[in-house]
């Protein structure tokens, strides 16, 4: 059974927000056992919707749709629907008593273009919407599948999880998916590649191997569809493990950040953070891990030199002799800010992010990260690139892996 995504809305097209939904239903529907065999995007038109309906449905057996089920005039999901499925609107006093109990728990006053949507197509099975406004629709024509849900990103969540992902798995019959996943630092793409050689050519078939790199990091992904490879996939699994050897930081699917996390709940430790380059990405990234709270205490960004030295009592002497950006300062930044704080563990990061202000001593993308833990330190310089976006992302992830490797 084969699957495939369409995302509508003119503000994905012209690059106003990134399509983030593709990504989480692929995700979610493969590890379910589906297989997605394509993810299109199309722009607020009732030509273009129909046209990428046609092409999806000669190659796959179920379409989902997000996006253009909203009140206003560009949302033109719902009447393109009609128009394709041959059906007519019809007004439903069941969504239109969800919308109403959802505007009472939100205190917000019903209007007339939210009612409308309480207007659906009436050959469609209605799935009510439990955490928004527009009904989720299910089509259905000559044995294929197609939904229509909203684009609000928590909206479509709730509908997947709660109602699309049970409902296609009680209706079709999906092969067993195998993953596992390694994530891999200190070494590079290519040179992750050349070390693989061997055992991609040797892979059997029916085995695969992708490579996901990130900002200093390697996601490595092998995977298989079919009860039938078990066997040949554990004892893949365990080569490639062996072959990575320490270049291996974890062989699940989890972010660095949840893995510090895991970490510093299993040591019954705490954590703080002084941060200048990343200015306080590294907090940002550690606090969204739901039950940060257990383990990370606060931080404190620390961009200007009057803040270094008043608020983490860097001595003024030691940025005028070593430069803000070097060994003796983020030592000092690490431990001056976990006694603050009064945590057992600290991180403390001060770079040259970029474009300007470097120099060819210290050029741009020169990074100096510090770890503390109760009493030692450690650290490291690192040069991380030339773009400030890339600078300032692997700047964080880099002292995050330092954190968790000194654990």
């Amino acid at each position: 059974m084969k699957i495939e995504i369409i995302t509508i809305g003119d503000e994905i097209l012209i690059g106003q927000i990134v399509d983030t939904n593709s990504a989480w239903m692929a995700s979610e529907l493969t590890d379910a056992g589906f297989e997605i065999i394509g993810i299109t995007t199309v722009g607020d038109s009732a030509e273009a919707i129909t046209a990428a309906i046609d092409r999806s449905f000669s190659r796959a057996d179920v379409l989902l749709l997000t996006g253009g089920i909203g009140p206003t005039n560009d949302d033109m999901t719902k009447n393109t629907l009609c128009r394709y499925f041959n059906t007519s609107l019809v007004f439903s006093n069941e969504v239109l008593e969800n919308i109403r109990s959802i505007f009472t728990h939100r205190n917000v006053q019903l209007n007339e273009l939210t009612r409308n949507q309480a207007f659906v197509p009436k050959n469609a099975r209605v799935i009510q919407n439990k955490v928004g406004t527009a009904p989720v629709l299910w089509f259905e024509r000559e044995g294929k599948v197609l939904v229509s849900m909203p684009g609000v990103p928590f909206e479509m969540k709730t509908a997947m999880t709660k109602d699309i992902i049970p409902r296609l798995s009680d209706r079709f019959r999906m092969e067993t998916y195998l993953k596992q996943s390694y994530l891999v630092s200190g070494i590079t793409e290519s040179a992750l590649a050349l070390l693989l050689t061997d055992f991609e050519k040797e892979l059997p078939q029916g085995l695969s191997l992708a490579y996901l790199p990130s900002f200093g990091l390697i996601r490595l992904r092998l995977f298989a569809r079919g009860d039938n490879y078990r066997q040949t996939f554990r004892v893949q699994s365990e080569k490639l493990k062996n072959i990575l050897g320490d270049f291996l930081i974890a062989n699940n699917e989890k972010p660095l950040e949840e893995l510090l996390g895991d970490r510093l709940k299993l040591l019954h430790l705490t954590l703080s953070t002084a941060e200048s380059c990343t200015g306080g990405l590294i907090a940002h990234k550690i606090t969204s891990i739901a039950g940060a709270s257990e383990y990370f205490y606060g931080s404190i960004v620390s961009y200007d030199n009057s803040v270094k030295e008043k608020v983490l009592h860097v001595n003024a002497e030691t940025i005028e002799s070593f430069g803000v950006v070097s060994q003796a300062v983020v030592e000092q930044m690490a431990e001056n800010c976990a006694k603050l704080i009064r945590t057992d563990c600290s991180i403390a990061v001060s770079g040259i992010a970029g474009p300007s202000g470097g120099s060819e001593e210290k050029p741009v993308g020169t990074v100096w990260i510090c770890t503390y833990y109760r009493g030692k330190s450690v650290a490291q310089k690192y040069r991380t690139g030339n773009s400030r976006e890339e600078n300032i992302a692997r700047a964080a992830n880099m002292a995050i892996l330092q954190m968790l490797r000194m654990l």
